[in-house]
């Protein structure tokens, strides 16, 4: 761990900033910078807790640092948004040595310049046990264009990004066997989507230019439990078509049982579910489709209870909002 806390500050402050706003930056008590016009802003943060959402024999650092701002910039993304600035907050144990710090931040740092973000503060303290990151992400969307859970209403068509799965299994690949094994191409599609998620920003900016009446939602706790969250907030009932749920050919190489399990409560796919109004469904798959982005329909909103369905042909079931849970025993 660093001897000195004012001299990593120092050596990990940035040498310049890309956004316009700033004013100032790491070196003061906090962070100044402009609002823009004719802008909300978002705020979101999240908190990862070494042998919980992590361990040094699934993840190197430099996965950790690009997975602790990737979960933030996916909230962004699930409501429309443009991630900006970061701040990040770390709690250092006498195990993590000072070139695993600096793999952090330079996972850390090579995702948000893919998104333009500046860091523009933190807190550096000691911790007695494991170690801990805290992102906080600020974002900006247009007024009025901020996309929400409860948005969604009957007979809207029900969506996904991109298939889910492929994280869950990539985790349970590397809790058998580790980071430091040889893996096959397949696996390592798998491992990569657990290790160094995507977030989804052009795709949620493209669905909150479209339509103001879509709701959104990214998929951390899995693709049931998301479809639940959406059910819950906008009070209606979801039906997903089992037929329409794509199911990624790295997955096809394991047991059926396996597949659906990672599918439906996975989590930590970082994909986007959603629902938008029929009538806007061609627009916005065209546009998505222009952009070389997937847009799967995935079954319907109706009237009635707060509850998902899943139809498999004649057969259908309640899907439960199972899925990760912190307090769950």
């Amino acid at each position: 761990m660093p001897k000195d806390e004012f001299e990593w500050i120092k050596q990990n402050t940035p040498s310049r900033y890309t956004q316009p706003g700033i004013i100032e930056g790491i070196g003061d008590d906090a962070a100044v910078y402009s609002a823009k016009e004719g802008f909300h802003e978002i705020l979101c943060v999240d908190t990862m807790v070494e042998g919980i959402h992590f361990k040094k024999e699934t993840m190197s650092p430099a996965d950790i640092g690009h997975k602790a701002l990737a979960v933030n910039i996916s909230d962004v993304a699930a409501m429309g948004g443009l991630p900006v600035f970061y701040m990040v907050s770390i709690a250092v144990p006498p195990s993590w040595t000072d070139d695993e710090l600096e793999d952090l931040y330079h996972g850390m740092t090579a995702l948000g310049e893919n998104y333009e973000m500046d860091m523009i503060g933190g807190d550096t303290i000691s911790s007695p046990h494991d170690f801990m990151v805290s992102v906080t992400v600020y974002g900006r969307v247009e007024k009025g264009r901020h996309l929400v859970r409860r948005n969604a209403r009957p007979g809207d068509i029900v969506f996904l990004t991109n298939p889910t799965g492929r994280s869950g299994a990539g985790l349970e690949l590397l809790l058998e066997h580790g980071r430091h094994k040889e893996y096959t191409w397949p696996e390592v599609t798998l491992i990569t989507y657990h290790q160094r998620p995507v977030p989804r920003v052009a795709e949620g900016r493209i669905i909150a230019e479209t339509t103001t009446a879509a709701s959104l939602n990214d998929i951390s706790d899995g693709l049931a439990s998301e479809a639940n969250e959406i059910a819950e907030a906008s009070d209606v009932e979801i039906e997903l078509f089992k037929q329409d749920i794509p199911v990624a050919e790295e997955l096809q190489r394991f047991s059926e049982k396996q597949f659906w399990n990672w599918i439906l409560y996975g989590g930590e796919d970082f994909e986007l579910i959603g629902t938008v109004p029929e009538k806007d469904w061609p627009v916005l798959q065209k546009r998505m489709h222009h952009e070389g982005k997937p847009l799967i329909s995935i079954g319907r909103v109706k009237q009635g209870s707060a509850l998902v369905m899943l139809t498999d042909g004649r057969q259908q079931t309640v899907l439960p909002k199972q899925g990760y849970n912190h307090f769950r025993t």
